[in-house]
Formats: C-alpha cells, sequence, structure tokens
C-alpha cells in the first residue's frame, strides 16, 4: 500500500510542478493528467475509480477557459496515461468491469477530442466526429493489446496447469511401477512358502517388500491429491539406486542378479531417472513373466556417440512378448519415454532367454 502511494505522488508532482510554474491556469487539466498517469502506473483496485477518473477529466476539460499551450501537452498526457490503463485493465480485470471502464475512458477520451477541435478557429462537426473516432480507434487499439496479453497469460496458466498435472501423473506411474515390483516380489515369496521353500530371512524381506509397497502408494495418493498449482513433492531414482534395487531383486526368487556399471559413470538427472526406470521395468517383467531364469544381468556402459546403454538379460524362456497389460507403462511406455530424450529401446529374445536393451544419448 505504502508503495503505491508512493507512486501515485510522484506522478502528481511531475506533472503539476511544471504545471504551476508554467501555466497555473491549466491547474485542472493537470490534476486529470496527474490522476491518469498514477492510474497507469498503478492501475485502482476498483473500477468505481476509473470511472471517476473520467469525470474528473471531462470536469477539468468543462473547467479550462485559458489558452491551449500547455493545457495540449497535458491532454496527450493524460490520453497516453489512460490507454495504459486500458491495456493494463483489459489484461488483467473481470469482463464486466473492463467494459465499465471502456466505457468511461471512451467518454473521457470523447472529452478530451471536442475540447481540442471545438476550440479551433473555425470549428466544424467534421473535424470533431473525427476526433471522437481517432480517439475511440485508439482506444480500441489499447483494448486490443491489453486483450492479446491477456491471452497469452491464460495459455501460459493453462501450459503451466497441464506440465504439473502431466508430471504428477508421470510419478504417479513411476509410483505404481515401484508398487508392481515389490508386490510381484511378495508373491513369488508367497507361492514360495506354499511349497515350503520359504526359509526364515523371506519373513524379513516380505515385511520390507510391503512397507516400501505401502509407502509408494501412500505417496501416490498425495501426489495425485495436491492442487493444479503445487509441484509434486518427489526424489529422482537414479545411478546410486541401482545396486539396491539389483540386490533386492536377487535375494528374492531363484535368479541370481548381477549388476555391472561403468565406474565413474555421471549422466544428466533425467537420464539417470530413465535408466532406472528401464531396470525396474525390465526386473519386473523377469519376474512375471520368466520364472524360470536362473541367471539376469544388468549393464549400464558408455557406448560411442557418446551414449548410455542399459541392458537387461535373462536366462528364462523367450516366450512372446514381455510388456506389461495389467497397468504400468511396459515396454510401450519405455519407448516412448526414451523417445522424449532421443533414444531407442528394443526388446527381444536373446540367446536362451530376454534382453531389453535402451540406448540414451547425452
Amino acid at each position: 500500500m505504502r508503495e503505491r502511494w508512493l507512486w501515485y505522488g510522484a506522478a502528481v508532482v511531475a506533472v503539476l510542478v511544471p504545471t504551476l510554474v508554467m501555466q497555473p491556469g491549466a491547474l485542472p487539466i493537470g490534476c486529470s493528467a496527474a490522476a491518469a498517469v498514477a492510474a497507469a502506473i498503478r492501475p485502482p483496485r476498483r473500477v468505481w475509480i476509473v470511472v471517476a477518473l473520467s469525470a474528473l477529466s471531462l470536469v477539468a476539460g468543462l473547467l479550462h477557459r485559458g489558452p491551449l499551450g500547455l493545457a495540449s501537452v497535458l491532454g496527450v498526457v493524460e490520453v497516453g496515461g489512460l490507454l495504459v490503463l486500458t491495456a493494463r485493465l483489459a489484461r488483467c480485470r473481470p469482463v464486466l468491469e473492463v467494459v465499465v471502464a471502456g466505457l468511461a475512458i471512451e467518454a473521457a477520451m470523447a472529452g478530451f477530442a471536442l475540447r481540442s477541435t471545438l476550440r479551433l478557429p473555425v470549428p466544424t462537426w467534421t473535424e470533431s466526429l473525427t476526433g471522437v473516432a481517432v480517439a475511440s480507434a485508439c482506444l480500441g487499439g489499447a483494448l486490443g493489446v491489453g486483450l492479446y496479453l491477456r491471452s497469452l497469460d491464460l495459455r501460459r496458466a493453462r501450459a503451466v496447469v497441464e506440465a504439473r498435472r502431466a508430471q504428477r501423473l508421470e510419478v504417479a506411474r513411476d509410483l505404481h511401477d515401484f508398487v508392481a515390483h515389490e508386490v510381484t516380489g511378495i508373491v513369488l515369496e508367497a507361492q514360495a512358502a506354499q511349497l515350503g521353500e520359504l526359509d526364515p530371512a523371506a519373513y524379513r524381506r516380505i515385511e520390507e517388500a510391503g512397507l516400501r509397497a505401502l509407502a509408494s502408494m501412500d505417496h501416490t495418493v498425495r501426489v495425485l491429491r495436491l492442487p493444479d498449482d503445487d509441484p509434486p513433492p518427489t526424489r529422482v531414482y537414479g545411478l546410486a539406486d541401482l545396486p539396491g534395487l539389483v540386490g533386492r531383486f536377487g535375494a528374492t526368487g531363484t535368479a541370481h542378479a548381477a549388476l555391472h556399471l561403468d565406474p565413474g559413470l555421471e549422466l544428466p538427472r533425467e537420464l539417470e531417472a530413465m535408466v532406472h526406470h528401464t531396470v525396474l521395468e525390465a526386473l519386473t517383467n523377469v519376474r512375471r513373466h520368466a520364472g524360470t531364469a536362473s541367471q539376469v544381468t544388468v549393464s549400464v556402459t558408455r557406448v560411442p556417440g557418446p551414449a548410455v546403454e542399459v541392458s537387461i538379460t535373462d536366462t528364462g524362456a523367450a516366450c512372446g512378448p514381455r510388456s506389461r497389460r495389467g497397468g504400468g507403462t511396459g515396454l510401450d511406455g519405455l519407448r516412448e519415454r526414451a523417445g522424449t530424450l532421443g533414444g531407442v529401446v528394443t526388446a527381444g529374445p536373446h540367446g536362451p532367454g530376454w534382453r531389453v536393451v535402451c540406448r540414451l544419448p547425452y
């Protein structure tokens, strides 16, 4: 509030001081011009103030009886302030307020045109109508500029909302894949228990997997309930999480899992997330579709390009496509996600088993 009044005071001083020094008789028009400039700098919050400013402009034109001189210059300043005010109101105020303010400012602009043309040596209706038409055209231009800026603001706001919604859905999909991975491991442990093959340490693994799945589901619900203007709180999984992921996979079931990670490999954040997501999806598919696999090898290496290549190879039977059907993104989702990063994903039979390869340039 204090800053607003400082701006108003500066505008009043900048306009009224020269008026009092050079042409005191033009003080009414100077007051009107100062008010218009102040309103253009800091638009008033109430539309009735704009109506009052327009009325002040009309009254000032009626009260001024002296020579034009400085009054003409002040009138131009006033018109400029009213045009800027119109554009700013059209950009951010409700439609009804813009209509009311526009009509009031149109009256002020017409009054300025008339007081300029009617004081000519030989005034004619043609000149007066032309002046009013020019003023109306200028006002229409200001409205057009304001509405165009308004459309850009709305488009930008919609883009932000859509981007954040897409981000939340992406986070929710990733968390859903974590849940599917953990639940699949729990199912395998339960199946082993039915066959009498469950070792005592498996109970601890089931408990930990269940807790991780519950935490992921809670996080998913929180992310989906966020307002549109709040970014989703999440952490990005990357290369540092691969040893734990592969280790937990190898501890569940009969397949031995090995990880080969190039030492000193550094990738951008989004590529690290993609690498982790690829490994997670591929290991989940191994659990669901290759129960006979005895060996799973995860490799993350540099390749010429420069690029990074992620490969997940298993020794299970190569029986048809292993894209996930009951939710998640599956191999089709992996291909789409890698494509946005300029990469490619291939999957198919490899020796006695299956291999998934993702290559990402960086």
